[in-house]
């Protein structure tokens, strides 16, 4: 097996994520099976209980993991189907050990950081870098690991110490470290800054790692002398300071670091067989050349709660561009705060209530997505209801089927009141109701979760078409939440009909209004399947109707 670590110094947020990404991907160009691990130095055992404020969006994976964001990326660059043990947490490390010291593994010893931590680290590392996760049950032949966070953080120093270790286990000539860092420029001479990447570098090497390349994030291309001065002060050939300058898309990143020569270079220090004949690295320049190359564009309102960070809904963003890319548009998100919709913020916030409203029916479709709490909730039943009514293209993801199916309980059957329990526990009308074997006093790791099953009940529904035929799909799911089975008949007699169910047809999984040009809803989260050059099936629907709106 071989290992490519991706690690980052001076500030978080430089795209280790993208980086890693984009060499697994030059390498599995290359006819390498690859695989990818994300460490996160968080104390959380998984991601699933964490703000989407504070850390992005939780991605879910078939295993029912709720992990990094960066696992998305993973998935979407290398076309593979990740497990939640591909998420390293402290606390997943740490209540290994605590486990064992309790069964008695360490029955005499005193169980400390090293080796007992590190040693953990490098176990888990060195069993799930082999776990197949392509679909041909083949062991990988690459593992990307990336070190999540900034190299000196207190958190950081087990994993780093652990990553120390592991190369001399595994091997130098199987093991490839790149760091990412930054090269700013300060003032209006120009000049690019090479002190911040000097001294992370230092700090690394303090730890006993060296890197063997160095990506640099910076606006501009890197100028040969800054490659220069970091190859004198680094310890790292000038050929092997890669710039990562910015691009005009996210898929370049992979073809800037291949006209830089990166694959040959990582290939030479792994032992790997360069090839000319890469048809996957085709498909993606093609691919890349095809996102410059669009001229049109459609605009989907997204109304949500968390639109202060985009990374709230990162995969949700990646499935409607995915879906634009194939209508031949490009993707521009209308971001529409619930809140601003709400008749209470006419007074509060009159501007702003002007404008979410302005945005919304400005936009060629509506997207409702997934979300917990009451925060924004009436904001996104009046965006349903204006949507339902005006016939504007509409898609609602878990929370955004719940509140379709409220507004219709309310304004079509009449049912004043109508909502669901998670919201309000007396309503008149649970339209939407908890699950049955749900867990009130355990947050974490408690919800359906994962992929299920839905049988479609017709084959004369949009969902079939979308789904090329298919009447057994597989799909993302995380929701405490659900229909109320007890008013399905009545909903379906007035228009609203469950075209997908789960296995025992107790659950509601799909919705589609009956006379609408596209009315559609999912109880799962379809955007965590979607990939750029395969692109989510209801995703596809929404931007697809949208586009053809505009004519």
């Amino acid at each position: 097996m071989r290992y490519v670590i991706v690690s980052g110094g001076v500030l978080s947020g430089l795209g280790k994520g993208v980086t890693a990404s984009s060499i697994g991907m030059l390498l599995k160009s290359l006819g390498y099976r690859v695989t990818a691990i994300k460490i996160d130095p968080y104390l959380n055992s998984d991601a699933g209980t964490m703000s989407p404020f504070e850390h992005g969006e939780v991605f879910v994976l078939d295993d029912g993991g709720e992990v990094d964001l960066d696992l998305g990326n993973y998935e979407r660059f290398l076309d593979i189907t990740l497990t939640r043990d591909n998420n390293l947490t402290t606390g997943k490390v740490y209540a290994n050990v605590i486990e064992g010291e309790r069964r008695g593994d360490y029955l005499g010893k005193t169980v400390q950081v090293v080796p007992h931590i590190t040693n953990e680290i490098q176990d888990w590392m060195d069993r799930v870098a082999s776990i197949p996760v392509d679909g041909n049950g083949d062991e990988p032949d690459v593992c990307i690991v990336e070190l999540g966070g900034t190299v000196g953080d207190i958190e950081s120093a087990p994993f780093v110490e652990a990553l120390r270790q592991f190369q001399f286990r595994v091997g130098k000539e199987n093991f490839v470290l790149v760091h990412v860092s930054l090269v700013p420029v300060v003032g209006v001479v120009g000049e690019q800054k090479t002190k911040p990447t000097q001294h992370t570098v230092k700090e690394l090497r303090a730890a006993g790692l060296s890197p063997d390349f160095l990506v640099c994030r910076s606006e501009e291309p890197l100028e040969q002398a800054t490659k220069d001065k970091l190859a004198l002060f680094c310890h790292v050939p000038s050929s092997h300071i890669l710039s990562a300058h910015d691009v005009s898309n996210l898929y370049r990143v992979p073809l800037l670091l291949e006209e830089q020569n990166t694959t040959a270079m990582v290939a030479e220090k792994l032992g790997l067989k360069m090839t000319d004949n890469r048809p996957q690295l085709d498909a993606w320049r093609e691919m890349a050349n095809h996102v410059d190359s669009l001229e049109s564009e459609v605009t989907i309102a997204m109304v949500g709660k968390y639109t202060g960070l985009t990374d709230s809904y990162l995969s949700v963003i990646k499935a409607l561009q995915h879906s634009a890319f194939k209508v031949g548009a490009k993707m521009n998100i209308s971001w529409v705060d619930a809140t601003g919709l709400e008749p209470e913020s006419e007074s509060k916030d009159p501007e702003l209530y002007t404008k979410s409203w302005q945005d919304l029916k400005a936009a060629d479709g509506v997207l409702v997505p997934g979300g917990f709490g009451n925060r924004g909730i009436e904001g996104m039943i009046l965006a349903a209801q204006y949507a339902r009514e005006n016939h504007v293209p509409y898609l609602g993801v878990c929370l955004g089927l719940q509140v379709a199916v409220i507004e219709f309980t309310r304004n079509v059957l009449g049912k004043a009141g109508a909502n669901s329990t998670e919201f309000d526990e007396d309503t008149p009308h649970p339209a939407v109701i908890f699950m049955p074997e749900g867990s009130r006093t355990h947050m974490g790791g408690t919800m359906r979760l994962g992929s299920r099953q839905t049988n479609i009940q017709t084959e004369d529904c949009a969902a079939v078409r979308l789904y090329d035929g298919a009447t057994e799909i597989h799909e993302r799911h995380r929701h405490r939440y659900e229909v109320n089975p007890d008013m399905i008949s009545d909903l379906e007699t007035a228009g609203l009909k469950f075209v997908g169910k789960d296995t025992e047809a107790q659950r509601m999984e799909i919705i589609e209004l009956t006379g609408h040009k596209f009315f559609f809803g999912t109880q799962y989260h379809p955007e965590f399947k979607s990939r750029p050059n395969r692109p989510s099936p209801p995703f596809f629907g929404l931007v697809e109707a949208a586009f053809a709106s505009q004519s």
